[in-house]
């Protein structure tokens, strides 16, 4: 059990958890979970962090979609943001990548949900390593991460 999946049975909130066989050599997480768990792109989202230089935030976004950087430092009040390295996301989330879940990180970090998920009644995140999604509502998820519906997607 992840400390995802942990949390969220301690503040009881529904979900599910979905496992699937990861391949080593698949390198694009999120669509591999599209494919092995028979879902539409839209309805799998994608947990990348970015930074200021000063502090992370995290962004939770459809996987087929690329986060805007610029809308995105609008929504959490930054002038401009970078990805993360990945070595700084894994030792600050203290998930692995293509496994990072928004849930349970180690420190809490400002978060936003892109919009297109309030279309959803299920969304699948990751649920803390490779091959394992949870599914959640995402109001739900917004609730449990404090986080914010706003469009930080290209178009």
């Amino acid at each position: 059990m992840t400390p995802a999946i942990r949390l969220l049975k301690q503040q009881n909130i529904a979900h599910s958890v979905h496992e699937y066989e990861h391949d080593p050599n698949n390198t694009n997480f999120g669509l591999e979970a599209c494919e092995k768990l028979g879902l539409s792109a839209d309805e799998v989202f994608k947990t990348l962090l970015t930074t200021d230089g000063k502090q992370c935030f995290v962004a939770i976004l459809p996987v087929q979609n690329t986060l805007n950087l610029k809308k995105m430092a609008t929504a959490v009040n930054v002038k401009k943001l970078v990805m993360a390295n990945p070595a700084d996301a894994e030792r600050i989330t203290g998930y692995i990548v293509g496994g990072i879940s928004p849930i349970a990180q180690k420190k809490r970090l400002k978060t936003v949900i892109d919009e297109r998920a309030k279309q959803l009644d299920t969304m699948y995140v990751s649920g803390g390593r490779r091959g394992l999604d949870i599914a959640i509502a995402p109001d739900d998820l917004a609730k449990v991460l404090s986080a914010e519906f706003v469009g930080i997607v290209d178009e």
